[in-house]
């Protein structure tokens, strides 16, 4: 395994300048054997990459990377002590402005790893944390994020939370004008929690208004989902031929987007591009973007979109089906399409295997490139079938004078066909969920199905 060591001689790195946020040594502690609590779901060599990237995605200019092997884990400091001083030493060395530690550190940890290390210290939540802070775009997400930091700060307090301009966006981890005046008022902290809370529950009133508003009109919602960088802002750009964020970066979209489109037999649906899932995602997270993810409850279809070129595709989807679980959703749900992206990224042999692989499995996952559009026919074809497959064709007359039943129909189901009667009547056919199904029986009579 690979010891911490310097970058410098690193020329593909960013040099310390005009959009950096400073000069930073990414670790990752890891024990050389599994402990109960502490499973080793990944390797750490593709830990090490993640943890690299996500300070690279705040604009750290990395001096230095490296595994941290442990026999156990020391309360007071998380490592060794012999590795502390070799780290120490580093630090000094590089003039490393901050150390990244991939794992949750206590407060008592982080307090003395900065005492040793004479730098700030970040461990993977407030990375997260940090990250989310500069991504987020709209009220509801910035008031989310500010929640949830907010909560983690409460817990610790030997960071600084205040209440002051900043030079630079997220949350007061990396710099400001205030951080030498640190605020660890507890008080002001709650009050702040509080108001935001609030403000949150006006947010989410609105969102379910408009979340209402879209049920009358009988388009069925279906979300992308799936680990940060997949591809799914790219796949729904391909999708909806719209023009969000996506870039080869960790958490380049954070706050949802919606679009309408049209599948090959005119179904309309609406997809909705959501925030992208990591593995040991903070649970303060989680909940603060619990009402952000219920485009994520509510859809109707789930696209499980996965880096399929990714060495560590299999684990990365292993933690999306554990989030979804803790978001209540069952991931072996037949409402769940499991997207098998970036078939652009490997070989033809490989591409070749693994849609042998996706044919033999169970609900066939679909290989897609949305990079160069590549089995996209196949994609909208397989959500046209899941989607019809829970729903009804009623076949309908209706009286042209029943101005009223005709525009309560319009609202409520889908309209596949219409033909205007000669004899004054009206000849629809009409797709509609199961649970419609008797409603719109007693209304208009009974239809064929």
């Amino acid at each position: 395994m690979s010891e911490p060591k310097s970058r410098t001689d690193d020329t593909t790195l960013r040099t310390a300048g005009e959009g950096s946020s400073g000069r930073a040594v990414v670790i990752v502690p890891y024990l050389r054997e599994a402990r109960p609590g502490f499973p080793l779901s990944r390797s750490p060599e593709a830990r090490l990459e993640e943890a690299t990237g996500l300070a690279e995605a705040i604009n750290l200019t990395i001096v230095g990377s490296g595994l941290v092997p442990l026999s156990q884990i020391r309360p007071a400091t998380y490592i060794g002590t012999g590795k502390v001083e070799e780290l120490a030493g580093l630090a000094r060395a590089e003039n490393a402005e901050l150390v990244v530690v991939d794992t949750a550190l206590s407060p008592v940890q982080q307090r003395n790893l900065e005492k040793a290390w004479n730098c700030k210290v970040l461990d993977r939540t407030g990375l997260i944390l940090e990250i989310f802070g500069r991504r987020a775009r709209t009220r509801e997400g910035t008031l989310q994020v500010e929640l949830a930091h907010l909560n983690w700060q409460r817990s610790r307090l030997v960071r600084s939370w205040t209440h002051l301009e900043r030079q630079r966006g997220g949350f007061g981890f990396l710099g400001g004008p205030g951080e030498t005046q640190i605020e660890a008022d507890r008080r002001v902290i709650g009050e702040r929690i509080n108001k935001i809370e609030r403000e949150l529950e006006q947010v989410k009133r609105t969102r379910g208004l408009h979340r209402s508003s879209r049920k009358r009109v009988p388009y069925p919602i279906v979300a992308l989902v799936g680990y940060t960088n997949a591809g799914k802002s790219t796949l729904f750009n391909r999708m909806t031929r719209a023009k969000v964020l996506a870039a080869d970066m960790l958490f380049a979209t954070l706050d949802p987007t919606l679009r309408a489109i049209d599948l090959p037999h005119g179904t309309r649906i609406i997809l909705s591009d959501t925030v992208g899932f990591i593995s040991d995602l903070p649970t303060t997270l989680i909940a603060a973007f619990r009402a952000t993810l219920e485009e994520v409850l509510e859809a109707d279809i789930l696209l499980h979109v996965r880096d399929i070129s990714h060495g560590d595709t299999e684990a990365q989807a292993a933690d999306v089906r554990g989030i979804l679980k803790e978001l209540g959703v069952d991931p072996d749900s037949d409402r769940i399409i499991e997207v098998w992206n970036k078939t652009d990224a490997v070989d033809e042999a490989t591409a070749a295997r693994l849609r042998e692989i996706a044919w033999r499995e169970k609900n066939s996952p679909i290989p897609v490139s949305a990079l160069t559009g590549e089995g996209l026919d196949g994609l909208l074809a397989e959500i046209e079938k899941r989607l019809a497959a829970g729903r009804q064709i009623i076949d309908l007359s209706v009286d042209a004078a029943d101005g009223e039943g005709l525009h309560w129909l319009y609202e409520h189901t889908e309209v596949l066909d219409r033909t205007d009667a000669e004899d004054g009547t009206v000849e629809l056919s009409v797709r509609v969920p199961a649970e419609r199904v008797a409603g719109i029986r007693k209304r208009f009579g009974v239809g064929k199905s």
